[in-house]
Protein backbone atom coordinates (compact mmCIF):
# COMPACT_ATOMS: atom_id res chain seq x y z
CA UNK A 1 0.00 0.00 0.00
CA UNK A 2 1.02 3.60 -0.59
CA UNK A 3 -0.50 7.07 -0.48
CA UNK A 4 -2.30 8.08 -3.67
CA UNK A 5 -3.87 11.41 -4.61
CA UNK A 6 -7.62 11.42 -4.12
CA UNK A 7 -10.59 13.72 -4.74
CA UNK A 8 -14.28 13.51 -4.03
CA UNK A 9 -16.26 15.43 -6.62
CA UNK A 10 -19.89 16.50 -6.86
CA UNK A 11 -21.11 16.20 -10.46
CA UNK A 12 -23.96 17.86 -12.38
CA UNK A 13 -24.11 20.83 -10.04
CA UNK A 14 -22.36 24.17 -9.64
CA UNK A 15 -23.15 24.13 -5.91
CA UNK A 16 -21.45 21.51 -3.74
CA UNK A 17 -23.64 18.76 -2.25
CA UNK A 18 -26.56 19.15 -4.65
CA UNK A 19 -25.33 16.76 -7.36
CA UNK A 20 -23.97 13.19 -7.51
CA UNK A 21 -20.87 12.34 -5.48
CA UNK A 22 -17.89 10.54 -7.05
CA UNK A 23 -14.66 9.20 -5.56
CA UNK A 24 -11.60 9.61 -7.83
CA UNK A 25 -8.21 7.97 -7.26
CA UNK A 26 -5.86 10.03 -9.43
CA UNK A 27 -3.09 7.42 -9.56
CA UNK A 28 -4.43 3.90 -10.06
CA UNK A 29 -1.23 2.33 -11.41
CA UNK A 30 -0.26 -0.97 -9.78
CA UNK A 31 -3.70 -1.69 -8.34
CA UNK A 32 -5.34 -5.00 -9.16
CA UNK A 33 -8.98 -5.34 -10.14
CA UNK A 34 -9.63 -6.75 -6.66
CA UNK A 35 -7.92 -3.75 -5.03
CA UNK A 36 -10.11 -1.35 -7.01
CA UNK A 37 -13.29 -3.28 -6.30
CA UNK A 38 -12.50 -3.46 -2.58
CA UNK A 39 -11.95 0.30 -2.35
CA UNK A 40 -15.16 0.98 -4.30
CA UNK A 41 -17.05 -1.15 -1.78
CA UNK A 42 -15.45 0.79 1.04
CA UNK A 43 -16.31 4.25 -0.30
CA UNK A 44 -19.91 3.02 -0.63
CA UNK A 45 -20.63 5.60 -3.33
CA UNK A 46 -22.51 4.70 -6.49
CA UNK A 47 -19.20 4.87 -8.42
CA UNK A 48 -15.49 5.12 -7.65
CA UNK A 49 -12.98 5.71 -10.46
CA UNK A 50 -9.28 5.11 -10.99
CA UNK A 51 -7.16 7.13 -13.43
CA UNK A 52 -4.41 5.31 -15.33
CA UNK A 53 -2.23 6.00 -18.37
CA UNK A 54 -3.93 4.90 -21.59
CA UNK A 55 -2.87 1.65 -23.21
CA UNK A 56 -0.46 2.03 -26.13
CA UNK A 57 -3.24 1.30 -28.63
CA UNK A 58 -5.58 3.84 -27.05
CA UNK A 59 -2.82 6.44 -26.82
CA UNK A 60 -2.14 6.00 -30.53
CA UNK A 61 -5.84 6.58 -31.14
CA UNK A 62 -5.70 9.83 -29.13
CA UNK A 63 -6.60 8.88 -25.55
CA UNK A 64 -5.34 11.23 -22.83
CA UNK A 65 -5.94 8.83 -19.94
CA UNK A 66 -7.62 5.55 -19.06
CA UNK A 67 -10.54 5.35 -16.61
CA UNK A 68 -11.70 2.32 -14.63
CA UNK A 69 -15.20 2.72 -13.17
CA UNK A 70 -16.41 0.59 -10.25
CA UNK A 71 -19.77 0.40 -8.52
CA UNK A 72 -19.71 -1.25 -5.08
CA UNK A 73 -20.46 -4.66 -6.63
CA UNK A 74 -19.02 -4.63 -10.16
CA UNK A 75 -17.00 -2.79 -12.81
CA UNK A 76 -18.89 -0.63 -15.31
CA UNK A 77 -17.91 -0.24 -18.99
CA UNK A 78 -19.11 3.37 -19.05
CA UNK A 79 -20.98 5.82 -16.84
CA UNK A 80 -21.77 9.49 -17.31
CA UNK A 81 -21.19 11.26 -14.00
CA UNK A 82 -17.90 9.34 -13.41
CA UNK A 83 -16.74 10.44 -16.87
CA UNK A 84 -17.37 14.15 -16.24
CA UNK A 85 -16.25 14.11 -12.59
CA UNK A 86 -13.03 12.22 -13.34
CA UNK A 87 -12.19 14.53 -16.24
CA UNK A 88 -12.79 17.52 -13.94
CA UNK A 89 -10.46 16.00 -11.32
CA UNK A 90 -7.78 15.15 -13.92
CA UNK A 91 -7.77 18.67 -15.38
CA UNK A 92 -7.80 20.28 -11.92
CA UNK A 93 -4.82 18.12 -10.90
CA UNK A 94 -2.78 19.40 -13.84
CA UNK A 95 -3.74 17.03 -16.64
CA UNK A 96 -2.98 18.50 -20.07
CA UNK A 97 -4.96 17.10 -23.02
CA UNK A 98 -3.40 16.81 -26.46
CA UNK A 99 -6.19 19.00 -27.86
CA UNK A 100 -7.01 22.05 -25.68
CA UNK A 101 -10.65 21.95 -26.78
CA UNK A 102 -11.31 18.35 -25.81
CA UNK A 103 -10.24 15.40 -23.70
CA UNK A 104 -10.29 11.78 -24.88
CA UNK A 105 -10.98 9.13 -22.26
CA UNK A 106 -10.32 5.42 -22.61
CA UNK A 107 -12.74 3.15 -20.75
CA UNK A 108 -14.10 -0.37 -21.12
CA UNK A 109 -16.73 0.88 -23.58
CA UNK A 110 -14.02 2.41 -25.82
CA UNK A 111 -12.88 5.99 -26.40
CA UNK A 112 -15.13 8.81 -25.16
CA UNK A 113 -14.63 12.42 -26.25
CA UNK A 114 -15.25 15.17 -23.68
CA UNK A 115 -15.70 18.75 -24.91
CA UNK A 116 -14.57 21.82 -22.96
CA UNK A 117 -16.92 24.76 -23.45
CA UNK A 118 -16.10 28.16 -21.91
CA UNK A 119 -18.79 29.10 -19.40
CA UNK A 120 -18.24 31.90 -16.91
CA UNK A 121 -21.01 30.58 -14.66
CA UNK A 122 -19.35 27.15 -14.29
CA UNK A 123 -16.65 26.20 -11.77
CA UNK A 124 -13.28 26.81 -13.42
CA UNK A 125 -14.93 28.84 -16.18
CA UNK A 126 -15.78 25.85 -18.35
CA UNK A 127 -18.44 23.17 -18.71
CA UNK A 128 -17.52 19.62 -19.68
CA UNK A 129 -19.75 17.44 -21.86
CA UNK A 130 -19.21 13.89 -23.07
CA UNK A 131 -20.14 12.57 -26.50
CA UNK A 132 -22.88 10.03 -25.87
CA UNK A 133 -21.66 6.57 -26.87
CA UNK A 134 -23.61 4.58 -29.48
CA UNK A 135 -27.06 3.55 -28.32
CA UNK A 136 -28.77 0.25 -28.98
CA UNK A 137 -32.47 0.41 -28.24
CA UNK A 138 -35.52 -1.75 -28.83
CA UNK A 139 -39.20 -1.92 -28.05
CA UNK A 140 -39.92 -3.76 -24.80
CA UNK A 141 -42.33 -6.63 -24.51
CA UNK A 142 -45.73 -5.68 -23.11
CA UNK A 143 -45.08 -8.04 -20.19
CA UNK A 144 -41.78 -6.36 -19.22
CA UNK A 145 -43.25 -2.89 -19.55
CA UNK A 146 -46.32 -3.78 -17.49
CA UNK A 147 -44.30 -5.45 -14.71
CA UNK A 148 -41.88 -2.53 -14.34
CA UNK A 149 -44.69 0.02 -14.54
CA UNK A 150 -46.53 -1.76 -11.72
CA UNK A 151 -43.39 -1.80 -9.54
CA UNK A 152 -42.89 1.92 -10.18
CA UNK A 153 -46.53 2.69 -9.40
CA UNK A 154 -47.28 3.88 -12.95
CA UNK A 155 -50.72 3.61 -14.47
CA UNK A 156 -50.99 2.48 -18.10
CA UNK A 157 -52.67 5.78 -19.06
CA UNK A 158 -49.64 7.72 -17.75
CA UNK A 159 -47.14 6.01 -20.10
CA UNK A 160 -46.43 7.75 -23.40
CA UNK A 161 -43.60 5.45 -24.58
CA UNK A 162 -41.09 2.89 -23.27
CA UNK A 163 -37.74 1.56 -24.50
CA UNK A 164 -34.91 -0.83 -23.65
CA UNK A 165 -31.75 1.35 -23.77
CA UNK A 166 -28.13 0.17 -23.87
CA UNK A 167 -25.04 2.42 -24.20
CA UNK A 168 -22.82 0.19 -22.09
CA UNK A 169 -25.18 -0.23 -19.12
CA UNK A 170 -28.54 -1.90 -19.78
CA UNK A 171 -31.37 0.46 -18.84
CA UNK A 172 -35.12 0.77 -19.33
CA UNK A 173 -36.84 4.12 -19.88
CA UNK A 174 -40.42 5.36 -19.56
CA UNK A 175 -41.65 8.62 -21.06
CA UNK A 176 -44.67 9.67 -19.00
CA UNK A 177 -47.41 12.24 -19.29
CA UNK A 178 -46.34 14.99 -16.86
CA UNK A 179 -43.61 16.10 -14.49
CA UNK A 180 -46.07 15.69 -11.62
CA UNK A 181 -46.26 11.98 -12.45
CA UNK A 182 -42.48 11.65 -12.21
CA UNK A 183 -42.24 13.50 -8.90
CA UNK A 184 -45.23 11.87 -7.21
CA UNK A 185 -44.27 8.22 -7.74
CA UNK A 186 -43.26 6.10 -4.77
CA UNK A 187 -41.85 2.90 -6.33
CA UNK A 188 -41.77 -0.52 -4.68
CA UNK A 189 -37.97 -0.90 -4.56
CA UNK A 190 -38.11 -4.53 -3.41
CA UNK A 191 -40.27 -5.40 -6.42
CA UNK A 192 -37.86 -3.58 -8.73
CA UNK A 193 -34.94 -5.51 -7.22
CA UNK A 194 -36.68 -8.79 -8.07
CA UNK A 195 -37.73 -7.74 -11.56
CA UNK A 196 -34.71 -5.95 -12.98
CA UNK A 197 -32.34 -8.99 -13.15
CA UNK A 198 -35.13 -11.02 -14.78
CA UNK A 199 -35.55 -8.39 -17.48
CA UNK A 200 -31.77 -7.99 -17.87
CA UNK A 201 -31.39 -4.36 -16.84
CA UNK A 202 -29.35 -2.55 -14.19
CA UNK A 203 -31.49 0.57 -14.06
CA UNK A 204 -34.96 1.90 -14.84
CA UNK A 205 -35.95 5.53 -15.12
CA UNK A 206 -38.68 7.99 -15.95
CA UNK A 207 -38.72 11.25 -17.85
CA UNK A 208 -41.42 13.82 -18.51
CA UNK A 209 -41.39 17.00 -20.56
CA UNK A 210 -42.00 20.10 -18.45
CA UNK A 211 -44.84 21.52 -20.55
CA UNK A 212 -45.69 24.03 -17.83
CA UNK A 213 -44.42 25.11 -14.39
CA UNK A 214 -45.64 22.96 -11.51
CA UNK A 215 -48.79 24.46 -10.00
CA UNK A 216 -49.12 24.94 -6.22
CA UNK A 217 -52.24 22.74 -6.33
CA UNK A 218 -50.08 19.72 -7.09
CA UNK A 219 -48.42 19.85 -3.69
CA UNK A 220 -51.36 18.25 -1.94
CA UNK A 221 -51.07 15.08 -4.00
CA UNK A 222 -48.05 13.63 -2.18
CA UNK A 223 -45.75 14.56 0.68
CA UNK A 224 -42.76 13.46 -1.36
CA UNK A 225 -43.89 15.55 -4.31
CA UNK A 226 -44.36 18.52 -1.97
CA UNK A 227 -40.79 18.14 -0.72
CA UNK A 228 -39.54 17.97 -4.30
CA UNK A 229 -41.46 21.10 -5.25
CA UNK A 230 -40.12 22.93 -2.19
CA UNK A 231 -36.59 21.70 -3.01
CA UNK A 232 -36.84 23.17 -6.50
CA UNK A 233 -38.06 26.49 -5.07
CA UNK A 234 -35.33 26.57 -2.40
CA UNK A 235 -32.50 25.67 -4.74
CA UNK A 236 -33.59 27.69 -7.78
CA UNK A 237 -31.08 30.46 -7.08
CA UNK A 238 -28.24 27.93 -6.97
CA UNK A 239 -28.82 26.77 -10.56
CA UNK A 240 -28.48 28.44 -13.93
CA UNK A 241 -31.09 30.93 -15.06
CA UNK A 242 -32.31 28.41 -17.67
CA UNK A 243 -35.44 26.53 -16.66
CA UNK A 244 -35.19 22.71 -16.94
CA UNK A 245 -37.07 21.26 -19.90
CA UNK A 246 -37.57 17.77 -18.50
CA UNK A 247 -37.79 16.02 -15.13
CA UNK A 248 -35.92 12.73 -14.63
CA UNK A 249 -35.78 10.02 -11.96
CA UNK A 250 -33.65 6.86 -12.11
CA UNK A 251 -33.50 3.71 -9.98
CA UNK A 252 -30.56 1.31 -10.16
CA UNK A 253 -29.29 -1.92 -8.63
CA UNK A 254 -26.55 -1.56 -6.03
CA UNK A 255 -25.65 -4.93 -4.58
CA UNK A 256 -28.89 -6.77 -3.75
CA UNK A 257 -30.93 -3.56 -3.46
CA UNK A 258 -32.37 -0.87 -5.71
CA UNK A 259 -31.85 2.78 -4.83
CA UNK A 260 -32.62 6.16 -6.42
CA UNK A 261 -29.72 7.86 -8.17
CA UNK A 262 -29.16 11.60 -7.60
CA UNK A 263 -28.17 12.41 -11.22
CA UNK A 264 -27.43 9.90 -13.99
CA UNK A 265 -25.29 10.81 -17.01
CA UNK A 266 -25.51 7.54 -18.95
CA UNK A 267 -29.29 7.31 -18.61
CA UNK A 268 -29.73 10.95 -19.65
CA UNK A 269 -27.50 10.25 -22.66
CA UNK A 270 -29.61 7.31 -23.81
CA UNK A 271 -32.84 9.23 -23.13
CA UNK A 272 -31.61 12.09 -25.30
CA UNK A 273 -30.67 9.82 -28.19
CA UNK A 274 -34.05 8.10 -28.02
CA UNK A 275 -36.32 11.10 -27.47
CA UNK A 276 -34.55 13.64 -29.68
CA UNK A 277 -34.24 10.96 -32.36
CA UNK A 278 -37.99 10.33 -32.25
CA UNK A 279 -38.82 14.05 -32.23
CA UNK A 280 -40.18 13.98 -28.68
CA UNK A 281 -37.64 16.47 -27.27
CA UNK A 282 -35.89 19.52 -28.75
CA UNK A 283 -32.27 19.31 -29.87
CA UNK A 284 -31.13 21.27 -26.82
CA UNK A 285 -32.59 21.09 -23.33
CA UNK A 286 -31.85 20.91 -19.60
CA UNK A 287 -32.88 17.93 -17.47
CA UNK A 288 -33.55 18.26 -13.76
CA UNK A 289 -32.91 15.23 -11.53
CA UNK A 290 -32.65 14.44 -7.84
CA UNK A 291 -35.39 16.62 -6.37
CA UNK A 292 -37.09 13.73 -4.55
CA UNK A 293 -33.92 12.95 -2.59
CA UNK A 294 -32.87 16.50 -1.78
CA UNK A 295 -30.58 17.17 -4.74
CA UNK A 296 -30.85 19.70 -7.56
CA UNK A 297 -28.86 18.21 -10.44
CA UNK A 298 -28.92 19.73 -13.89
CA UNK A 299 -27.89 17.92 -17.07
CA UNK A 300 -27.26 20.04 -20.17
CA UNK A 301 -28.06 18.14 -23.37
CA UNK A 302 -27.60 19.13 -27.00
CA UNK A 303 -27.45 17.45 -30.39
CA UNK A 304 -25.03 18.99 -32.87
CA UNK A 305 -25.21 19.33 -36.65
CA UNK A 306 -23.65 15.88 -37.07
CA UNK A 307 -26.40 14.32 -34.89
CA UNK A 308 -23.95 13.69 -32.04
CA UNK A 309 -25.58 14.03 -28.63
CA UNK A 310 -23.50 15.78 -25.94
CA UNK A 311 -24.29 15.44 -22.24
CA UNK A 312 -22.75 18.04 -19.96
CA UNK A 313 -22.78 19.58 -16.55
CA UNK A 314 -20.78 21.32 -13.86
CA UNK A 315 -18.55 19.62 -11.27
CA UNK A 316 -17.26 20.81 -7.90
CA UNK A 317 -14.39 19.30 -5.88
CA UNK A 318 -15.51 18.79 -2.26
CA UNK A 319 -12.59 16.77 -0.81
CA UNK A 320 -8.88 16.78 -1.69
CA UNK A 321 -6.28 14.56 -0.06
CA UNK A 322 -4.65 11.15 -0.13
CA UNK A 323 -5.81 7.59 0.36
CA UNK A 324 -3.78 4.56 1.38
CA UNK A 325 -4.06 1.94 -1.37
Amino acid sequence: MRSRRFKQVDVFTAQAYLGNALAVVLDGEGLSDADMQRFACWTNLSETTFLLPPTSEAATAGADYQLRIFAPGYEMPFAGHPTLGSCHAWLEAGGVPRDPARVVQQCKAGLVTISRTPNAASPGGQRLAFAAPPLVRREPTPEASAALAAALGLQHRQIVAAQHLCNGPQHFGFLVDHTSTVLALEPDLAALARLMPQIGISGVGLVAVAHAPLAPGLIGRSNREARAFESRSTNASLQTADEPTVEVRFFFITGPQVTEDPVTGSFNASLAQWLIGDGLLPEQYIASQGLNIGRAGQVHVRRDADAQVWVGGDSVTCIKGEVLL
